[in-house]
């Protein structure tokens, strides 16, 4: 297990709130101090626009922040920088990837994604295959709630255009073997486009998208510790350069005047105006921190302190509550959704948050998943390298009072 102590030490929300109890992880990590340092060094110090001027303080500025995607393309296991393309958000991503591919998708064609999925990694797709003509297939889940192997085979045929599907569920928890599934898609239809939804697995575990075979992948910096407003898409450079631009403006463009405009190669052509600079070179001082501590040695942490938080709210409730997602610890992360006999979902973070005592309550942004499971709500605690087994200790011993306080009623 990591020196917890040591490490809130580098998050200095904790010096502002020493008794905070931070289970929400999953909706956004904390910020080092590193990360805010170097987001205040660029406004203080170079706050210049990137690829433009011609003077030192500019120079700098393009260095850091092109620093940053050479960092995120050996930290993701890709082959190139040229792969990596800055967006504002997992969301930003993967729309933008749905975009790209919306020239090939026709009529009668069918694009694949399921039941897990955040609504980032759905609504794009369903409104794409609106737009087009074409079928969505949803991929229904085990019991375990994993991705069901033969329901993907019955979606996956000639037809299928693309497949979309997370790596890890930011509800269930669930691991998905993402380099087998898409072994498994490949070997229906070679050419479907495989499209990774890794905003909950990038800080969490270590991953290649080069190992992966993915086409693309789409994740978030504020899942990383890094700033709020800045994402990644991955995407194969030979996809990559035969895909036309689909935002337009300052930046992306060698000439505007020729009668067939000429745009820059990837990854510029895809981004358009000015970017959240100061954000992008923070984020690579998170990547920095996180390869410190090693990717690995974050996986076992919180994986083992995940079936700890299991084993006690297990214990403590007994039939009474119900922890949805994967029994095996070596299929979860640090994810944990449950629902508690008699307290809504929205009650116990309520009341748990009057306690600094931080998780999410709701459908998580996966409606079609809570419906699939018949579920109106859960509450979830989703854990990181900050937290340890003081803070499950703390986070049951008020659950229990609330479950006292709702049955007395």
């Amino acid at each position: 297990m990591l020196n917890t102590s040591q490490i809130k030490k580098d998050f200095p929300l904790f010096t502002h709130h020493p008794d905070l109890v931070y289970l929400d992880s999953a909706a956004t990590a904390l910020k080092t101090q590193g990360v805010i340092d170097a987001e205040r060094a660029y406004l203080e110090e170079y706050s210049t626009n990137v690829m433009r001027g011609l003077y030192p303080l500019a120079e700098t500025a393009t260095e850091k922040f092109e620093m940053t995607r050479e960092k995120m393309a050996t930290f993701i296991g890709a082959k190139s920088s040229s792969e990596i393309i800055f967006t504002s958000g997992t969301t930003d991503a993967l729309n933008l990837v749905s975009k790209l591919l919306a020239s090939q998708i026709e009529k009668g064609d069918t694009l694949v994604t399921t039941a897990m999925e955040h609504h980032s990694n759905f609504l794009p797709w369903k409104e794409l295959a609106k737009t087009k003509s074409a079928d969505l297939h949803i991929v229904s889940l085990t019991k375990e709630g994993m991705i069901d192997r033969e329901s993907l085979k019955k979606s996956i045929d000639e037809h299928t255009k693309i497949a979309s599907f997370s790596a890890v569920s930011n509800v269930l928890g669930t691991i998905n073997p993402v380099k087998e599934i898409i072994a498994l898609i490949r070997s229906i239809n070679p050419k479907t486009l495989i499209v990774i939804d890794a905003a909950q697995a990038v800080c969490h575990m270590p991953m290649s998208v080069s190992d992966w075979d993915a086409d693309f992948v789409a994740f978030s910096g504020h899942k990383m510790f890094g700033p709020t407003g800045t994402g990644i898409l991955y995407g194969k450079y030979s996809l990559l350069e035969t895909l036309p631009p689909v935002n337009f403006g300052g930046g992306m463009v060698l000439d505007s005047c020729a009668e067939d405009t000429l745009y820059k190669e990837s990854p510029y052509c895809f981004e358009a105006g000015t970017p959240n600079i100061g954000g992008m070179i923070a984020l690579g001082s998170a990547i920095d921190y996180i390869e410190n501590i090693g990717l690995q040695n974050i996986h076992l942490h919180e994986t083992t302190l995940a079936s700890y938080a299991i084993e006690k709210l297990k214990e403590t409730f007994g039939e009474d509550i119900s922890i949805i997602g994967p029994s095996k610890k070596e299929k979860r992360s640090g994810i944990i959704a449950f629902t508690l006999a008699n307290v809504h979902p929205h009650d116990i973070a309520g009341i748990l948050g009057e306690q600094n005592i931080c998780v999410r309550a709701g459908e998580h942004c996966t409606t079609p998943l809570h419906h699939s499971l018949r579920l109106s709500a859960t509450t979830r605690l989703s854990l990181s390298i900050y937290n340890n087994e003081n803070d499950i200790d703390k986070f049951i011993s008020v659950l229990k009072e609330i479950q006292a306080m709702f049955l007395n009623k």
